[in-house]
């Protein structure tokens, strides 16, 4: 799994399809916890700006991946 990203877009959809996983009962939210973590710790700069998630980034996730990303964040 690649964890680095320079597009938004590329990020963004990365981050939907683990979500999807979890979603879809795919994979365990252990599992999605720690693929979520280190994606967001590997591309910070580009996730947040001025302290939200970024607005290309937001418009591909939606809020419901969103609220499940912050809680990820908030639990670690």
């Amino acid at each position: 799994m690649r964890v680095t990203y320079k597009n938004p877009k590329e990020l963004a959809k990365c981050l939907k399809d683990q979500i999807d996983e979890y979603l879809d009962d795919i994979m365990e939210y252990e599992k999605l916890k720690g693929k979520v973590i280190r994606i967001v710790e590997a591309n910070e700069e580009r996730f947040y700006k001025n302290g939200k998630v970024e607005s290309k980034i937001a418009n591909v996730l939606g809020e419901e991946r969103i609220e499940i990303i912050n809680k990820i964040l908030e639990d670690k």
